[in-house]
């Protein structure tokens, strides 16, 4: 299994103050993921680091029991030092 170095943007429900450091501890117990930004406002999160996509949305919905919706997902090209939109269905 290689990971592949992604930025992966996702879209989960925060209301309160609680489903958003439900959401921060389970990204910072993540250690696939190098860096992380939640944005509250408008209930994103994106993450970077050497991961499987669908594997650390699945881990953030076990842990926090909310939605998690993908939005984007961008490979990086060391050959280039690109991102890399991925197509994903």
């Amino acid at each position: 299994m290689t990971d592949k170095f992604c930025c992966m943007v996702m879209r989960i429900n925060m209301d309160c103050n609680g489903c958003f450091r439900k959401v921060r501890r389970a990204l910072l117990s993540m250690h696939e993921l190098e860096t992380h930004l939640i944005e509250k406002q408008q209930c994103r999160v994106s993450v970077r680091g050497k991961f499987m996509p669908q594997d650390v949305a699945t881990k953030i919905r076990k842990k926090t029991n909310r939605r998690v919706e993908i939005l984007d997902i961008q490979d990086f090209n060391p050959s280039t030092g690109i991102y890399e939109q991925r197509d994903f269905t």
